[in-house]
């Protein structure tokens, strides 16, 4: 890294695809539009973008630590892990639509209940999705816990963890490793959940 400014929104960086995306899709469109974005190409040229000496490198290991359960799905508590961050509105628009806002990014794990009586409000204005292609508008895309409360009621699930678990979108991989990591399985052990869905946004 170079030191230059890391807070550009992804829109911001070259584009893999020239036309717009309307000209990629309808009754009129050539064949083989509509084809999925492509976001790892479009990764990597931003970091170039940004100034950075190489590429960006995801994270990946050959033995990876995922364990079977040790009970059935419906008998299992489940805990919802979330990029989304708390709406603060002193730190501007974070709305379906608004812009990129790092203002609104969080820099450790927090923790909320989880319970269906005061749904909390959380946003993702400090991602850098794709603001071309889809939108923020329904929640339940991007924070399914509704879902999660519906599952447990159709006992699909045992039941949602008492709490949901907030985890940063920090961009260095050692803190996230390191620091962010063990501090949430920290959380989700003490809630004593079975298992825990990451919804990354």
């Amino acid at each position: 890294m170079n030191g230059r400014d890391s807070s550009v929104p992804i829109e911001d960086a070259p584009r893999s695809v020239s036309e717009p995306f309307s000209a990629r899709v309808g009754p009129d469109a050539p064949e083989g539009a509509g084809l999925p974005v492509a976001y790892m190409q479009r990764t990597r040229a931003y970091y170039l973008a940004l100034g950075y000496d190489n590429p960006y490198r995801w994270s990946h290991y050959r033995d990876v630590p995922f364990a079977a359960l040790r009970k059935p799905l419906a008998e299992s508590s489940v805990a919802l892990v979330t990029t989304a961050a708390p709406y603060r509105p002193e730190l501007g628009d974070q709305g379906p639509g608004a812009a990129y806002n790092g203002a609104a990014k969080f820099f450790e794990v927090y923790s909320a209940p989880a319970g269906p009586e005061a749904p909390p409000d959380v946003r993702i204005s400090h991602v850098s999705y794709d603001r071309t292609h889809t939108t923020a508008k329904d929640p339940r895309t991007w924070f399914p816990l509704e879902r999660l409360h519906e599952a447990q009621g159709a006992r699909r699930i045992g039941r949602v963890a008492p709490r949901f678990h907030g985890l940063p979108t920090n961009r260095s991989q050692r803190t996230t490793l390191d620091q962010d990591c063990p501090a949430l399985l920290r959380r989700v052990h003490e809630d004593e959940a079975d298992a825990a869905i990451l919804v990354a946004n």
